[in-house]
């Protein structure tokens, strides 16, 4: 059975920073792309980024540049590590994996990612 097991949310000023942990279990680690999504309070679910399986990663236009996603293949953990920390950054933060081979242009979709862990929570006050 695969877990995706988040960590690391919490409360921070504007301008701090955070590092979010996903760790999986039950899967083949980093066969196939992983990701993050953001929902903030009242708002569709949103992709933040993703990383291949070649290591090529992708990001949402209003975190680039301040989030950057790795991973630990020896820990299986994802790992989203957020500096310049904005108030509309504030979200349920939900790591994501792939179950096969997506063509990297639909990294944004959700329904392209077969597992999801339980969601941590970021706030980030101003």
């Amino acid at each position: 059975q695969v877990q995706l097991v988040e960590s690391g949310g919490g409360s921070v000023q504007a301008g701090g920073s955070l590092r979010l942990s996903c760790q999986a279990s039950g899967y083949t680690y980093r066969r196939y792309c992983m990701g993050w999504f953001r929902q903030a309070q009242g708002k569709e679910r949103e992709a933040v980024a993703a990383i291949d399986s070649d290591v090529s990663t992708s990001y949402a236009d209003s975190v680039k540049g301040r989030f950057t996603i790795s991973e630990n293949n020896a820990k299986n953990t994802l790992y989203l590590q957020m500096n310049s920390l904005k108030s509309e950054d504030t979200a349920i933060y939900y790591c994501a994996a792939q179950s096969r081979d997506w063509s990297r242009e639909f990294w944004r979709w959700e329904a392209v990612y077969k597992y999801w862990g339980q969601g941590t929570p970021v706030t980030v006050s101003s």
